[in-house]
């Protein structure tokens, strides 16, 4: 009887031993999922910032070209009233002294 119930207590805490060792491993695997699903969710943060930038890098790549062209109108432009005014042509002023 004696035999029995020590066999009987042994297994109990065998059993008690496994089970707690199954809740470390769950609670570790919890953790395990939890820090998977914080870095998943960070990457994904990540990823739409980079589509962010370079949506915004497009833009500015477009807006750039976009003020070269007026730049070169306006160069163009300036250039072209300044050699049809008189103020701005020049002049020889050892040829007007002779």
């Amino acid at each position: 009887h004696l035999s029995r119930k020590f066999s009987s207590e042994v297994e109990r805490a065998h059993s008690t031993m496994m089970n707690a060792d199954m809740d470390a491993v769950e609670a570790e695997n919890q953790v395990e999922l939890e820090e998977k699903t914080r870095l998943i969710n960070q990457v994904l943060e990540l990823q739409h910032t980079l589509e962010d930038l370079s949506a915004r890098v497009d833009a500015v790549k477009e807006e750039n070209l976009k003020l070269k062209s007026e730049n070169q109108v306006l160069g163009q432009y300036i250039e072209n009233l300044m050699s049809a005014s008189s103020v701005f042509q020049t002049t020889d002023t050892k040829s007007k002294r002779k």
